[in-house]
């Protein structure tokens, strides 16, 4: 017997309900998933943050490793700030929102990337704020204290493809007790070096490979001990690196030299003038920045 126009209707309507809850009910089971296995390191806790690595949102490992600071450091303030998130599908805070229900801000210059986030469930069932925004040194603070993120957070999170290090050492009214920073390593583990400040900076406009952005590790370092912050490691991606504020590093953790922390980035990143991947060597990609100018610091 064929279905009545309302039985019809209803189906039809039971099965969009259950499409459009798709992508929660996939984000739940990652999340239940991600949590077995941070049992199993509260079980066997791992040595060194690059064990701790998981990836729930998260691009290379960076979900487990905070998880695993978190509970080494004891976090007292339970909020956090993200730049750079595009439409937050993939980041290092996504998972500490849904997991630890933090507080949250992320910003990002993309107007879609920003409506993206808010008409997502998570900006209603979370305490999140997204905010647009081209960030500068200049602006930093302001938009910090505007959004009301002011004195101690838990965690920074700066990936902004540019201008990385000139911004976290403008940034004076928050103090987050971990920050997570992205390192260029093709400016190599020696070099205390970063791309000269310049506000309006594009990744892709400064040089078409996009390899031309952000700090050294070294330089990195420098600027964390001189806001008081001690380097404990980086990914075994060898794109971000981890900071923990001297006076929250928990006996258990030591601090870092950056010989010993540093790792080659392992993604092969290079463009060619069309903007489409070489899928170029190391040695091939520092190559092609070589020549271009770097502020020691």
């Amino acid at each position: 017997m064929l279905p009545t126009p309302t039985r019809l209707f209803h189906a039809l309507r039971r099965l969009l309900i259950g499409m459009l809850n798709a992508p929660s009910r996939l984000q739940r089971l990652q999340v239940q998933i991600a949590q077995l296995q941070l049992e199993r390191h509260r079980r066997h806790p791992p040595e060194r943050i690059e064990d701790a690595e998981m990836c729930v949102f998260s691009q290379s490992g960076e979900d487990g490793i905070i998880q695993w600071l978190i509970r080494a450091i004891d976090v007292q303030a339970h909020s956090f700030v993200e730049f750079g998130v595009e439409d937050y599908s993939e980041s290092n805070t996504r998972f500490l929102l849904l997991n630890d229900d933090w507080r949250g801000l992320v910003l990002d210059s993309g107007k879609r990337n920003i409506a993206a986030i808010r008409h997502d469930p998570i900006s209603w069932r979370h305490n999140l704020q997204a905010v647009q925004a081209m960030i500068t040194a200049e602006n930093i603070n302001a938009l910090l204290t505007n959004a009301g993120f002011v004195g101690p957070i838990g965690l920074l999170s700066i990936d902004i493809d540019g201008n990385d290090y000139w911004v976290w050492k403008a940034i004076r009214d928050v103090q987050p007790e971990l920050v997570v920073i992205e390192y260029n390593s093709r400016f190599g583990a020696e070099r205390s070096v970063t791309i000269p400040y310049q506000a309006d900076f594009q990744r892709f406009k400064a040089h078409y490979s996009g390899l031309y952005f952000g700090a050294s590790l070294s330089a990195l370092h420098k600027l964390g001990l001189a806001k008081g912050y001690a380097l404990v490691g980086c990914n075994a991606a060898g794109t971000n690196a981890f900071f923990v504020r001297q006076d929250r590093l928990p006996a258990g953790l030591r601090a870092r030299s950056v010989r010993e922390a540093f790792r080659s980035s392992t993604m092969r990143q290079a463009r060619d003038l069309r903007g489409a991947l070489t899928l170029q060597s190391a040695e091939e990609e520092v190559a092609l920045i070589e020549s271009l100018p770097l502020e020691q610091v």
